[in-house]
C-alpha cells in the first residue's frame, strides 16, 4: 500500500492523508516508517487490545443483533481527535514514541474467535486502517472459517484500501464526526470530503454501513448542520442507521459538559424528519431512542437497554405485525 518516489521517498496509499515520507521518517499515524525506501508497518501483529463485545457496542444495530464480536486493535491512529476516548492507545505512537503490543498471529485470533463462538471479528478501539496489513491477514482467514468482518472506523481510508477490502469487509460503522470541514481540521486533523466519499463507496461496494456522530455541545450540534448531515445520509440510503451519541469529557476536551438529553432527542427528530428510517440515541441507557421500530407501523422490533438486547417482533428480517422488510443483516 505504497509507491516509491524520487530521492528515497515513498507515498503511503493506506489512508486519505496519502503521506509522502522521507527516509527514516514516519507518516501522520506514526506507525509507518520509511526504511531506506521501503515502507514498514511497525504495528504489524502487535496487539494492544482484544475483547469479546456485544455487536451493539460497535455500535451496529442492524447487523446480527444480540451476537458477540471478537474485537481487536493495535496502537495508533491517523487522526488526533481532541476528544478521543481511547487516546491512551490511539495517540501512543505520536505522543510517547512507543509502539507497544503483544505479538499475536492472525491464525491465533481466528481460532480464538471460533472458540468463543463469535459471529464477527471487529477491528476497533483505534482506527483499523492504520493496522490494515494485520487486519487484512486476519480478515482473509476469518472469511475462510465463516466469520464476518467489521470495521469501526473514522472513514478516512483511501480508495485503494476500500478496493483491497472488497469481498472481505462485511460491515462498518463510520464515525461521521461533523458536517463541516473546519471541525475536521481543528478537532481531528483531517478533512470531511474523504469521509463522505467513502460512505458512498462502501455502500456501492455492498458493505453494510451504519454511521455514528458524537454530539459535542457548541462544536458540532448546530441543528442546521445536523439537518445537512441527515440529508446527506438520506441521499445515500435512507436505511443507513444513524447513531447520535452523547459526549462525555475526555482527553483534551474536559471543559465541555456532557451533551444534554434534549439535544440528542432533537437531533434524532431531525434525522427522522429528513427521511432516515432508523435514528438512534447512544450513551443514554434506557432512552427510547435505543430501540428499533418498524418504520411503517411503529411496532417495537428490538428493545435495548445499554448493551442488553431483546429481539421481539422481527422474524426473517421482517416486522411480525405488518411484514415490512427491515434493512439489515439478520440471522
Amino acid at each position: 500500500m505504497y509507491r516509491k518516489l524520487k530521492d528515497g521517498k515513498v507515498q503511503c496509499l493506506t489512508c486519505a492523508h496519502k503521506c509522502v515520507i522521507s527516509k527514516s521518517k514516519r507518516g501522520i499515524c506514526y506507525t509507518r516508517e520509511n526504511v531506506n525506501g521501503v515502507l514498514y508497518a511497525l504495528n504489524y501483529k502487535k496487539l494492544i487490545a482484544r475483547n469479546i463485545d456485544p455487536i451493539e457496542k460497535k455500535p451496529l444495530y442492524h447487523f446480527f443483533p444480540a451476537s458477540f464480536s471478537y474485537s481487536i486493535a493495535t496502537v495508533g491512529c491517523n487522526f488526533r481527535c481532541l476528544f478521543c476516548q481511547n487516546a491512551d492507545i490511539s495517540q501512543m505512537p505520536r505522543e510517547q514514541g512507543i509502539i507497544y503490543g503483544e505479538e499475536v498471529e492472525p491464525t491465533t485470533l481466528v481460532e480464538d474467535a471460533l472458540r468463543h463462538r463469535c459471529k464477527t471479528i471487529s477491528y476497533t478501539y483505534t482506527e483499523p486502517t492504520i493496522f490494515l496489513e494485520y487486519a487484512y491477514d486476519v480478515m482473509k482467514l476469518a472469511k475462510e472459517r465463516g466469520i464476518y468482518n467489521v470495521f469501526v472506523s473514522n472513514g478516512y481510508m483511501s480508495e485503494e484500501t476500500i478496493e483491497l477490502l472488497r469481498g472481505f469487509l462485511d460491515a462498518i460503522n463510520v464515525d461521521l464526526k461533523a458536517f463541516n470541514d473546519r471541525f475536521y481540521k481543528e478537532q481531528c486533523g483531517g478533512r470531511l470530503e474523504p469521509v463522505l466519499r467513502n460512505i458512498e463507496l462502501l455502500k456501492k461496494q455492498g458493505v453494510w454501513v451504519e454511521v455514528t456522530t458524537l454530539l459535542i455541545p457548541g462544536l458540532n450540534d448546530d441543528p442546521s448542520e445536523l439537518r445537512e448531515l441527515a440529508r446527506f445520509l438520506q441521499s445515500v440510503d435512507p436505511n443507513i442507521p444513524w447513531h447520535i451519541s452523547r459526549f462525555h469529557p475526555a482527553y483534551r476536551v474536559l471543559n465541555i459538559p456532557p451533551t444534554p438529553l434534549e439535544t440528542l432527542r432533537r437531533a434524532r427528530e431531525i434525522g427522522l424528519s429528513e427521511g432516515l428510517r432508523f435514528v438512534y440515541t447512544g450513551n443514554v441507557p434506557g432512552d427510547e431512542g435505543e430501540n428499533t421500530y418498524c418504520p411503517e407501523c411503529s411496532t417495537i422490533l428490538i428493545r435495548r437497554l445499554g448493551f442488553s438486547t431483546q429481539v421481539l417482533n422481527l422474524h426473517g428480517g421482517r416486522c411480525k405485525k405488518c411484514n415490512t422488510l427491515i434493512a439489515g443483516v439478520w440471522d
